[in-house]
């Protein structure tokens, strides 16, 4: 599940900016979060919208 990778990889950005590793693997991880954060929230949108429309039948 999206929620579950979304952990998975927060913890996977903490533990490597604590370890101090290289900013370009933080980066990278830190994009791949972004991305995913960003489809959450475009499903969850879109999810909503549905419930609306199945309510109000607009």
């Amino acid at each position: 599940m999206i929620n579950d990778e979304i952990c998975r990889l927060r913890n996977e950005l903490n533990n490597s900016i604590v370890r101090g590793e290289d900013y370009d693997k933080i980066y990278r991880i830190s994009i791949e979060l972004d991305e995913l954060i960003t489809e959450y929230y475009i499903k969850e949108k879109n999810s909503k919208k549905m419930i609306k429309k199945k309510i109000t039948g607009k």
